[in-house]
């Protein structure tokens, strides 16, 4: 069958039921999808060369009937297309899975209760929205990172603001006081000798009235993701001064797979082949740009082309996605990162708490 339709109907139908699924759930705090209901392609082949897991563990398929799951995820975030993905290409059909999608907009804390609790079987998010939480106990389980790439520092293009350090003393708009993009560049400015508590004023603004801020003169720069931050960066007035894949971060994840931790000691099989089908689909999003642009397009905003949504799934970082030891060390700097700038004790024993937070489903 041709990876370009779809079994039964043709691709044009169920893009017209997901976009008002789409909308309707975008319009409540959580939307369920089952992805089942949905006619999918079968599994293509992928280029695993990259692929850092254990094949034997994690190649078979689940026996018996599909085994029902519920995973959260943010149906606005263009850096989770591979679960749309997943769905039109049947990854998660492939491991025998039947996936039933809530499109959370809730507190990270709730998510994480949520998951723990069974409300929700797993999730995805940013990591360094997760960890301060983690450190509660919620029996949640941090088991592969997905890519990297999803924060922006924005700024006109005649601010005079050109490089990260440009941030000290200048007041900066974020969307979210306590928010990942505030934790990541202010370990970058701490790193720089900036203290980002004292010498750069973070001032909370809605997210999609950020450019605004600036535009106003109010601030000097502001935090931004895709998609939004690509589409302001089309326009010439806006220039991106930093982003999370500048340097050392260019081969880190910022954003993670969260597994219910009952689910990991009772079904590991099953917690693997879940994360193996979210993994797949990343590597196929790497592989297939285009095809990931497709997959997103009924949950993207409406000014956004399929270029666009291209060229934000060739930005972001889809083939790395770590496991086991190398997700471990991430994960520590990251909680290394955030003592500096006292999101953290400073006697965190941060090599115990990666160790606590993680698992590793593709070691035997």
């Amino acid at each position: 069958m041709s990876e370009d339709k779809p079994r039964g109907r043709q691709l044009l139908d169920r893009r017209t039921l997901l976009r008002s699924g789409a909308a309707a759930a975008l319009a409540a705090p959580v939307g369920v999808f089952g992805a089942q209901a949905f006619p999918f392609r079968p599994a293509p082949a992928i280029d695993l060369s990259e692929f850092p897991i254990c094949r034997t563990a994690s190649d078979t398929p689940l026996s018996g009937a599909p085994r029902k799951l519920k995973l959260s995820w943010n149906a606005g975030a263009v850096c989770l297309a591979p679960v749309p993905v997943a769905i039109d290409y049947g990854f998660f059909q492939k491991h025998n899975l039947d996936i039933e999608l809530i499109n959370y907009s809730g507190s990270t804390d709730q998510l994480l209760e949520a998951i723990a609790t069974g409300k929700s079987d797993a999730g995805l998010g940013m990591a360094l929205r997760w960890l301060k939480p983690l450190e509660q106990g919620f029996d949640v389980k941090i088991a592969a990172g997905t890519h990297g790439g999803c924060m922006r520092v924005l700024t006109r293009t005649n601010s005079g603001v050109d490089k990260l350090a440009d941030l000290k003393g200048k007041i900066v708009a974020v969307g979210d006081l306590a928010g990942p993009d505030k934790n990541f560049f202010s370990i970058q400015l701490a790193k720089l000798g900036i203290d980002p508590n004292k010498d750069v004023d973070w001032r909370p603004y809605p997210g999609n009235l950020l450019n605004l801020a600036v535009e106003k003169g109010e601030v000097q720069a502001f935090l931004a993701s895709d998609p939004l931050a690509h589409l302001w960066l089309k326009d010439s007035q806006y220039k991106e001064v930093a982003s999370n894949l500048d340097g050392e971060y260019r081969d880190k994840s910022c954003c993670i797979v969260g597994i219910r931790g009952s689910l990991i000691r009772e079904e590991p099989h099953v917690a693997r082949a879940l994360t193996r089908a979210l993994l797949d689909a990343a590597m196929f999003t790497s592989q297939n740009p285009d095809k990931a642009a497709k997959s997103f397009q009924p949950y993207a905003p409406k000014t956004a082309t399929l270029a666009d949504l291209e060229a934000m799934a060739r930005y972001h970082t889809h083939h790395h996605h770590p496991v086991g030891d190398v997700l471990k060390r991430e994960l520590k700097a990251y909680a290394d990162g955030l003592k500096t700038v006292s999101v953290f004790k400073p006697s965190t024993d941060t090599a115990k708490f990666a160790e606590k937070i993680y698992v590793d489903l593709f070691s035997v």
